[in-house]
């Protein structure tokens, strides 16, 4: 690669890649192929995982099959919600899954606890097809068992995933161990300005999943996006992953196509040094002037606490 992907340090010493590769919704040979072109061909030294994507056996022998070793890499995974209270017993089922002794990052995915005796592994429902949800369960003593996989050495860094202010407040209050990271929804619909105020005042790394949106997403096709792509001479795509590499997010974009696994890295990092403050500005405004949207947006019957959720 002609430019170095930056290394941003967390709040626990450990160093993480600034661009990640994602793997939520891809599967079977797909996702193995993909992530082995990811680490051996594109670079990506940062591999983004989670149980509850189901895939992580997949994933497992593209890591393998890159032939890159195990050190070099930085691997995040997450705790699913029915095993809040079982989390060492998941966090073994993804290491073994994984083929790794270890992860650099282990993150709560959702900061609900589910029924881990419920009618599905994955997504337990009520009579009424409503998420059956372990309303016992404080996400205060799911966090007091994250950090016990830091001292058992399971895991290096510990954080959080989809976590409103009022949810991470539910942890910072008794954390021994402060969350390194919490992984958000962010895009340029979904900029989430007060709440990464809040999560870079608390010394948290705010980290960007679907960060060009979702699937044919309309943010490609916007008119302001589109139109400082063609300033710079560069794709929307680069436009939306180097707005937020540059503001210091972890970006995690994904892809099973070679081209666009190789050009979100060396897009993003071009674009991240093409845009000016004003373009930022602009971007930073686009939710605001009408265009606010989340694409991923679970069921979920109990409140987040999220200014922005849809009701």
């Amino acid at each position: 690669m002609a430019q170095q992907v930056p290394i941003i340090e967390l709040n626990d010493g450990h160093k993480i890649p600034a661009i990640g590769f994602g793997t939520w919704q891809s599967k079977g040979d797909e996702v193995t192929s993909a992530v082995a072109y990811a680490i051996k061909e594109a670079g990506y030294r940062h591999i983004d995982c989670a149980w509850g994507y189901g895939n992580e056996k997949d994933v497992g022998a593209g890591i393998r099959a890159s032939g890159v070793p195990r050190s070099d890499l930085f691997i995040t995974s997450k705790l699913w919600g029915t095993w809040h209270s079982r989390v060492e017993e998941c966090l073994d089922q993804t290491l073994a899954n994984l083929g790794t002794e270890y992860l650099d990052l282990y993150l709560i995915h959702w900061p609900i606890a589910m029924n881990p005796k419920g009618n599905h592994p994955l997504i337990p429902t009520l009579p009424n097809g409503k998420r059956d949800i372990d309303h016992s369960w404080k996400l205060a003593d799911t966090w007091k068992q994250m950090e016990s996989m830091v001292k058992k050495g399971k895991v290096k860094s510990i954080g959080v995933s989809n976590c409103s202010e009022i949810k991470l407040k539910e942890i910072l209050s008794t954390a021994v161990i402060t969350p390194a990271v919490n992984q958000l929804e962010l895009h340029a619909y979904n900029p989430q300005h007060k709440l990464l105020a809040f999560v870079k005042s608390q010394g948290i790394l705010p980290q960007a999943y679907s960060p060009l949106g979702s699937t044919n997403s309309p943010i490609l096709n916007d008119e302001v996006v589109a139109e400082l792509a063609n300033r710079h001479l560069i794709k929307p795509a680069d436009v939306l992953l180097g707005w937020l590499l540059a503001k210091g997010v972890v970006i995690l974009p994904k892809s099973v196509t070679p081209a666009r696994i190789a050009s979100n890295m060396t897009g993003a990092m071009i674009a991240s040094q093409k845009l000016t403050a004003a373009d930022t500005e602009r971007l930073d405004g686009l939710a605001a002037s009408g265009k606010q949207r989340r694409f991923v947006t679970p069921p979920w019957p109990v409140p987040l606490g999220f200014e922005d959720w849809p009701q």
